[in-house]
């Protein structure tokens, strides 16, 4: 056996699943990456990991809705990280079908399966979405929930499905709920990807509403949190945030990523396609992150300016080329 242990990563070919795959490798883990298959054979990110990170994960293909590959996936493991969704609010908007069989019934599925297979640990990836609009500022665990959308709702159920199992079965199990997490591979329909890759170009901004507030947190220390959540003796049945206490208006963050480009000036454009209804925008997000501060040992160590840099540097090797993967997470 590894030195970390043998851990399961649904979602690994995404954004922030691929990061965790990465981190846990380092961390010494024997890592088994649960990757939905397409007709492309692609891995998502993880196919474009270092060769000795890359040989060292076991990929193993599926659906989350499946429980059969669910199950065989988790089998013989001690650590489940749960990261797999459907996660574009606009895409809940037209499809909450989908979302829902995906969100609630794959957690099901994988919450059935850690069950079986007696895990040390599961960790559970849910979102600071499933707050709405803050009620009050900073929002801890103990803040209302509110779906605005039917990802929120779905996640808010895959939540509670989580919470079930611990309270019922005593599967140990911990909730992360990550606020807006950036920085390298993720999807350019994110706001962050966005302004960048058009900042870079141009001095017009595409966007959609501009006046919400978020506190995005860098993927690192993002992934840090679910590794400490993984291990923590004192988070098993805890729900933690995972933010940095500060907001920033998405108008602000445009001028910032402005700024740190060396642009003088640019100018948002207001895309009706990308506004949400009026009811389902979420308003303002801000976390109070001291329970992952005081139980996980877990604290911020990328300022928005430093990630946003890494971002920038990251992007702009890219080219502006769009990646044509999918990706859930």
């Amino acid at each position: 056996m590894s030195e970390g242990g043998r851990a399961l990563v649904t979602g690994a070919g995404g954004f922030v699943g691929s990061h965790l795959v990465e981190r846990l490798v380092a961390e010494g883990f024997t890592v088994r990456a649960f990757v939905r298959y397409t007709s492309t054979g692609r891995a998502g990110w993880l196919d474009t990991l270092p060769a000795a990170v890359r040989s060292a994960v076991e990929i193993v293909w599926g659906d989350v809705r499946d429980d059969a590959a669910v199950s065989g996936a988790t089998a013989g493991v001690d650590t489940v990280f749960h990261l797999a969704a459907l996660i574009g609010i606009p895409y809940s908007l037209q499809h909450p079908r989908d979302v829902v069989e995906t969100n609630v019934g794959g957690t099901l599925n994988v919450l059935l399966a850690a069950r079986e297979a007696g895990v040390r640990r599961l960790v559970h990836a849910s979102t600071s979405e499933v707050y709405g609009s803050a009620q009050r500022v900073p929002i801890d665990e103990t803040h209302a929930l509110c779906a605005q959308s039917p990802y929120a709702a779905s996640k808010i159920a895959a939540e509670k499905l989580v919470e079930s199992f611990h309270a019922a079965y005593g599967l140990p199990a911990v909730v992360l709920r990550p606020f807006n997490i950036f920085g390298p591979r993720q999807s350019a329909r994110a706001v962050i990807p966005a302004v960048i890759r058009q900042a870079l170009a141009s001095d017009e901004i595409h966007l959609g509403a501009a006046t919400p507030t978020r506190d995005f947190n860098f993927v690192a220390d993002t992934v840090d949190a679910f590794v400490r959540a993984g291990r923590a003796p004192a988070a098993v049945g805890g729900v933690f945030n995972v933010g940095t206490g500060r907001e920033i208006a998405i108008a602000d963050l445009v001028a910032l990523v402005a700024r740190l480009l060396g642009r003088d000036r640019v100018r948002i454009v207001t895309m009706e396609e990308r506004l949400r209804p009026r009811e389902s925008e979420v308003t303002r997000l801000c976390a109070d992150s001291v329970r992952a501060r005081d139980l996980l040992g877990w604290a911020p160590q990328c300022t928005l300016e430093e990630g946003l840099l890494a971002t920038i540097e990251w992007l702009a090797a890219q080219g502006r080329q769009d990646d044509p993967r999918i990706y859930a997470v």
